[in-house]
């Protein structure tokens, strides 16, 4: 890995216009939200998160009486990653093995019926990727510099682009490979109707000419 050092007059601008480059990555990482959760209703969230990532969570739901709120988070085969009956209050973590859409789903039972208590509130801090990494820790363990931790995370951000525009790439190569597939499927089948037209009008022609000798109307 390379670090440009910049000349005094240009370190402003510059890092301005990196910290602007740097934003969208920053925000896609970090999801709060905040949300009523109506009694004995269910609400899920779902987000596309890339292979070998790191996903850290904050919760926190109001209290209701007799009001049960359970929590569990599940991956698109179903496999559950974090689950939590009569959640209030806590926190989660897990890495992800494959590119996949996870759903976090908040679901609310009480024995009052709706109507008759009111809605929970609801907090949800997500993290994923270098935002979920807690660079105090590492830090501490592998006693770094603060310098040197804040190039660590320079390094791990640097490494989380380079990753979506790989997978952007690769994406981009399976659409083109789709496109290719689907143009020769559509001019083989092109090819095949202007046939099927040819022989059809052929046999038309043929039928009718057959037909009118019979009627004696032509030679």
């Amino acid at each position: 890995h390379y670090i440009a050092v910049l000349p005094p007059g240009q370190r402003g601008p510059m890092a301005r216009f990196a910290a602007l480059l740097l934003l969208p990555v920053l925000i896609e990482s970090v999801v709060s939200i905040s949300f009523f959760l109506p009694v004995n209703s269910r609400k899920c969230l779902r987000e596309e998160i890339h292979k070998d990532v790191l996903v850290t969570g904050e919760y926190e739901i109001g209290e209701q009486t007799n009001t049960k709120t359970n929590l569990k988070i599940t991956d698109s085969s179903s496999h559950t990653l974090y689950s939590k009956e009569d959640a209030t209050k806590g926190k989660f973590a897990f890495t992800t093995e494959d590119y996949d859409m996870f759903e976090v789903c908040f679901e609310s039972k009480s024995p009052m019926g709706t109507g008759r208590v009111p809605d929970q509130l609801v907090n949800l801090d997500m993290k994923h990727g270098v935002e979920a990494k807690n660079y105090e820790e590492i830090a501490k363990v592998e006693k770094l510099k603060p310098l040197e931790v804040e190039l660590r995370r320079l390094e791990d951000l640097s490494e989380s682009i380079v990753n979506d525009f790989a997978y952007m790439k690769k994406r981009e190569e399976e659409m083109r490979d789709t496109n290719e597939s689907t143009n020769t499927r559509v001019l083989y089948f092109s090819i095949f109707s202007m046939c099927c037209l040819i022989g059809l009008a052929t046999w038309q022609v043929f039928y009718l000419r057959r037909f009118f000798k019979a009627k004696k109307l032509i030679e």
